[in-house]
Protein backbone atom coordinates (compact mmCIF):
# COMPACT_ATOMS: atom_id res chain seq x y z
CA UNK A 1 0.00 0.00 0.00
CA UNK A 2 2.66 2.33 1.19
CA UNK A 3 3.90 1.71 -2.75
CA UNK A 4 0.97 2.97 -4.41
CA UNK A 5 0.61 6.19 -2.23
CA UNK A 6 4.14 6.64 -3.28
CA UNK A 7 3.65 6.58 -6.88
CA UNK A 8 1.10 9.73 -6.26
CA UNK A 9 3.54 11.51 -3.71
CA UNK A 10 4.32 14.80 -5.70
CA UNK A 11 8.57 15.71 -5.07
CA UNK A 12 9.10 18.74 -7.14
CA UNK A 13 12.50 18.65 -6.74
CA UNK A 14 12.52 21.54 -4.48
CA UNK A 15 10.69 23.67 -6.82
CA UNK A 16 8.93 26.11 -4.63
CA UNK A 17 6.13 28.23 -5.57
CA UNK A 18 7.16 31.42 -6.84
CA UNK A 19 5.55 34.19 -9.18
CA UNK A 20 6.17 33.06 -12.65
CA UNK A 21 5.42 29.27 -11.92
CA UNK A 22 2.51 26.94 -12.52
CA UNK A 23 0.54 24.54 -10.23
CA UNK A 24 -0.41 21.31 -11.90
CA UNK A 25 -3.46 19.84 -10.12
CA UNK A 26 -2.43 16.60 -8.67
CA UNK A 27 -4.98 13.39 -9.77
CA UNK A 28 -6.95 13.87 -6.64
CA UNK A 29 -8.07 17.23 -6.39
CA UNK A 30 -11.45 17.10 -7.04
CA UNK A 31 -14.26 20.59 -7.64
CA UNK A 32 -15.67 21.86 -10.83
CA UNK A 33 -12.60 24.91 -10.58
CA UNK A 34 -9.54 22.77 -9.93
CA UNK A 35 -9.80 19.54 -10.89
CA UNK A 36 -6.74 18.89 -13.97
CA UNK A 37 -5.98 22.15 -13.81
CA UNK A 38 -2.67 24.06 -14.83
CA UNK A 39 -2.67 27.66 -13.02
CA UNK A 40 0.20 30.01 -13.46
CA UNK A 41 1.00 32.41 -10.45
CA UNK A 42 1.26 35.71 -10.84
CA UNK A 43 1.56 37.06 -7.27
CA UNK A 44 3.62 35.07 -4.50
CA UNK A 45 4.82 36.06 -0.84
CA UNK A 46 4.08 35.31 2.82
CA UNK A 47 0.64 36.56 2.94
CA UNK A 48 -0.42 33.87 -0.02
CA UNK A 49 -0.69 33.96 -3.67
CA UNK A 50 -2.66 34.80 -6.85
CA UNK A 51 -2.95 32.64 -10.25
CA UNK A 52 -5.38 31.69 -12.93
CA UNK A 53 -6.31 28.50 -14.61
CA UNK A 54 -5.04 28.47 -18.04
CA UNK A 55 -6.84 25.46 -19.09
CA UNK A 56 -10.75 25.89 -18.74
CA UNK A 57 -12.28 27.78 -21.60
CA UNK A 58 -16.18 29.88 -20.58
CA UNK A 59 -18.22 29.39 -23.66
CA UNK A 60 -18.83 32.97 -23.67
CA UNK A 61 -17.70 35.87 -25.71
CA UNK A 62 -16.14 38.15 -24.27
CA UNK A 63 -18.89 40.91 -25.06
CA UNK A 64 -21.39 38.97 -23.55
CA UNK A 65 -19.52 39.15 -19.85
CA UNK A 66 -18.72 42.99 -20.21
CA UNK A 67 -21.13 44.44 -22.96
CA UNK A 68 -18.90 47.60 -22.79
CA UNK A 69 -16.27 45.56 -24.24
CA UNK A 70 -15.14 45.94 -28.05
CA UNK A 71 -15.74 43.58 -30.36
CA UNK A 72 -12.50 41.51 -30.34
CA UNK A 73 -12.07 37.41 -31.47
CA UNK A 74 -10.82 36.30 -28.42
CA UNK A 75 -11.34 33.06 -25.80
CA UNK A 76 -12.26 33.54 -22.00
CA UNK A 77 -10.94 31.66 -19.41
CA UNK A 78 -12.30 30.37 -15.75
CA UNK A 79 -9.12 32.20 -13.88
CA UNK A 80 -10.81 30.52 -10.55
CA UNK A 81 -13.62 30.76 -8.24
CA UNK A 82 -12.66 34.03 -6.84
CA UNK A 83 -14.50 37.22 -8.16
CA UNK A 84 -16.05 35.34 -11.00
CA UNK A 85 -17.96 38.80 -11.65
CA UNK A 86 -14.38 40.53 -12.86
CA UNK A 87 -12.37 40.48 -15.79
CA UNK A 88 -8.36 40.14 -15.29
CA UNK A 89 -6.03 39.48 -17.99
CA UNK A 90 -2.19 38.45 -18.58
CA UNK A 91 -0.40 40.14 -21.73
CA UNK A 92 2.77 40.65 -24.02
CA UNK A 93 2.09 43.84 -23.89
CA UNK A 94 4.24 45.78 -21.39
CA UNK A 95 5.07 49.15 -20.36
CA UNK A 96 1.95 49.65 -22.98
CA UNK A 97 -0.35 49.49 -20.97
CA UNK A 98 0.31 51.20 -17.81
CA UNK A 99 -0.42 49.46 -14.39
CA UNK A 100 0.94 46.17 -15.65
CA UNK A 101 3.18 44.19 -13.22
CA UNK A 102 5.83 42.06 -14.86
CA UNK A 103 5.40 38.36 -14.22
CA UNK A 104 7.63 36.43 -16.06
CA UNK A 105 10.08 37.46 -19.35
CA UNK A 106 7.67 39.85 -21.33
CA UNK A 107 4.31 38.56 -19.52
CA UNK A 108 2.28 41.29 -17.19
CA UNK A 109 -0.52 40.74 -15.02
CA UNK A 110 -3.05 43.77 -15.31
CA UNK A 111 -3.12 47.19 -15.79
CA UNK A 112 -5.25 49.80 -16.96
CA UNK A 113 -8.54 47.99 -18.55
CA UNK A 114 -9.65 51.12 -20.15
CA UNK A 115 -6.18 51.43 -21.87
CA UNK A 116 -6.68 48.07 -23.11
CA UNK A 117 -10.16 48.44 -24.42
CA UNK A 118 -9.24 51.73 -26.48
CA UNK A 119 -6.08 49.48 -28.42
CA UNK A 120 -8.20 47.05 -29.09
CA UNK A 121 -10.92 49.41 -30.72
CA UNK A 122 -7.31 51.02 -32.74
CA UNK A 123 -6.68 47.20 -33.73
CA UNK A 124 -3.34 47.67 -32.01
CA UNK A 125 -3.65 44.36 -29.92
CA UNK A 126 -3.52 40.95 -31.24
CA UNK A 127 -5.66 38.75 -30.01
CA UNK A 128 -2.15 35.89 -29.42
CA UNK A 129 -0.67 38.77 -26.99
CA UNK A 130 -3.10 39.26 -24.21
CA UNK A 131 -5.58 36.19 -22.44
CA UNK A 132 -8.52 37.33 -20.27
CA UNK A 133 -10.48 35.41 -17.23
CA UNK A 134 -13.28 35.30 -15.18
CA UNK A 135 -12.46 35.27 -11.80
CA UNK A 136 -9.10 34.61 -9.85
CA UNK A 137 -7.76 31.93 -7.86
CA UNK A 138 -6.52 33.24 -4.57
CA UNK A 139 -5.03 31.83 -1.45
CA UNK A 140 -4.36 33.22 1.90
CA UNK A 141 -1.15 33.03 4.18
CA UNK A 142 0.07 29.22 4.17
CA UNK A 143 -2.54 27.88 2.73
CA UNK A 144 -1.36 27.13 -0.25
CA UNK A 145 1.60 25.34 1.69
CA UNK A 146 -0.55 23.52 3.24
CA UNK A 147 -2.30 22.06 0.03
CA UNK A 148 1.54 21.18 -1.58
CA UNK A 149 2.20 19.12 1.91
CA UNK A 150 -1.11 17.49 0.94
CA UNK A 151 0.21 16.53 -2.63
CA UNK A 152 -2.50 18.80 -4.52
CA UNK A 153 -0.61 20.47 -6.58
CA UNK A 154 2.92 20.25 -8.35
CA UNK A 155 4.90 22.93 -8.98
CA UNK A 156 6.94 23.73 -11.85
CA UNK A 157 9.05 25.95 -14.33
CA UNK A 158 7.41 27.14 -17.45
CA UNK A 159 7.94 28.78 -20.82
CA UNK A 160 6.15 31.95 -21.50
CA UNK A 161 4.74 30.49 -24.80
CA UNK A 162 3.27 28.02 -23.26
CA UNK A 163 1.29 30.42 -20.62
CA UNK A 164 -0.21 32.29 -24.17
CA UNK A 165 -1.41 28.90 -25.72
CA UNK A 166 -5.07 27.89 -26.50
CA UNK A 167 -5.10 25.45 -23.99
CA UNK A 168 -8.15 23.61 -23.19
CA UNK A 169 -9.15 20.94 -20.44
CA UNK A 170 -6.56 18.28 -22.08
CA UNK A 171 -3.65 20.50 -21.96
CA UNK A 172 -3.17 19.08 -18.41
CA UNK A 173 -2.42 15.58 -19.45
CA UNK A 174 0.47 17.74 -21.70
CA UNK A 175 1.80 19.51 -18.61
CA UNK A 176 1.78 16.64 -16.96
CA UNK A 177 4.25 14.85 -19.17
CA UNK A 178 6.56 17.84 -19.57
CA UNK A 179 7.04 16.92 -15.32
CA UNK A 180 8.52 13.94 -16.11
CA UNK A 181 8.20 10.59 -16.36
CA UNK A 182 7.36 9.95 -12.80
CA UNK A 183 3.79 11.19 -13.18
CA UNK A 184 2.99 9.11 -16.61
CA UNK A 185 0.87 7.14 -14.07
CA UNK A 186 -1.53 10.41 -13.21
CA UNK A 187 -2.09 10.08 -16.93
CA UNK A 188 -4.25 7.08 -16.75
CA UNK A 189 -6.07 8.19 -13.02
CA UNK A 190 -9.77 8.28 -13.61
CA UNK A 191 -11.51 11.72 -13.64
CA UNK A 192 -14.13 10.44 -11.25
CA UNK A 193 -12.73 7.18 -9.50
CA UNK A 194 -16.14 6.55 -7.71
CA UNK A 195 -17.66 5.57 -11.51
CA UNK A 196 -15.00 3.04 -12.04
Amino acid sequence: MDRIHDIFKIKSNNVAPQKGRILIAGPFLSGHYFNRSVVFLVAYSEKGAVGFILNKKVDLPIQDAFPDFPEFDTTVYLGGPVSTDSIYFIHKLGDRIPGSIQVLGNLYWGGDFEVIKQEILLGTIDPSEIRFFLGYSGWDAGQLENELKEDSWLVTDVDQKSIMEDLDQDSWFDFVKRAGSRYTVWENFPENPSLN
